[in-house]
């Protein structure tokens, strides 16, 4: 069981989960913007999924006492590389973050403010530098208690959630991992689906990440064949699925 208290003794507000990957251009910038939003008693997790370039080396030589990494011997995948962040964490607030984006600041403080009273949190990101988004639709506040919409616009994939703009208290921890071992991509749609499917899920309004687009990123940029958009749909439907199995079980 992880310890859930600083050396000092202190109990462990918030933990950012960080999966990491060939990300030497971008990972310091990024650790950087997180630190300098995260109070004394939150940590910052970051797993390396056997990194074939010098993103280990980068992340150890940065000595700030609130980093946690751990460095994988065999990739795995991005998924299961969040999946192991998570599980390692400690903190009773998690938030999810990628290798290559810039936190907006005030993140922290304003997913806690939602976190006082959901499970789980998404909020919205611009792009660095400026630039178009993707055509999917900001998530509203409005729309949070919107549950059966939502879950029906995540499976028309008019619902876009981003990981890397959610968090969620630790009692909702059981519903999020294990993740099924069907799911390779989408882990924040799973979560998406955890939060509506409990009736505790908070939209903001507020961006609360600047997204860095680039050929290298996870999310798919571009439109997917018939074939991957169909079994995409199965995947969301079975998620569906074992998100209320879980949830019932839990209530």
């Amino acid at each position: 069981m992880n310890d859930s208290t600083t050396p000092d003794g202190q109990a462990i507000r918030v933990s950012v989960c960080m999966a990491a990957y060939k990300g030497s251009l971008f990972i310091e910038e990024q650790i950087d913007s997180i630190l300098s939003d995260l109070g004394p008693d939150d940590e910052l997790v970051i797993v390396d999924d056997a990194s074939p370039d010098n993103t280990a080396a980068i992340v150890s030589a940065n000595v700030d006492p609130r980093i946690r990494f751990v460095g994988a011997s065999v990739n795995k995948g991005y998924v299961r590389t969040f999946e192991q962040a998570v599980e390692l964490s400690r903190g009773e607030f998690i938030m999810l973050s990628d290798q290559d984006d810039v936190w907006v600041h005030g993140r922290v403080d304003r997913m806690l403010a939602a976190l006082a009273d959901h499970k789980i949190v998404a909020g919205n990101f611009d792009v660095l530098g400026g630039g178009p988004r993707p055509w999917i639709p900001r998530l509203r506040s409005s729309d949070s208690r919107r549950h059966l919409a939502n879950l029906f616009a995540i499976l028309l994939g008019y619902r876009a959630y981003y990981g890397c703009a959610m968090g969620f208290r630790r009692e909702a921890l059981s519903y999020f991992v294990p993740i099924p071992a069907y799911v390779n991509e989408s882990h924040d749609l799973w979560l998406a689906i955890c939060g509506n499917v409990a009736r505790s899920i908070r939209h903001l309004d507020e961006s609360t990440v600047l997204r860095r687009l680039h050929d290298d990123n996870q999310t798919p940029a571009g439109w997917r064949s018939l074939s991957r958009i169909v079994k995409a749909r199965i995947m969301i439907l079975r998620l569906m699925f074992e998100a209320t199995r879980r949830v019932r079980l839990r209530s």
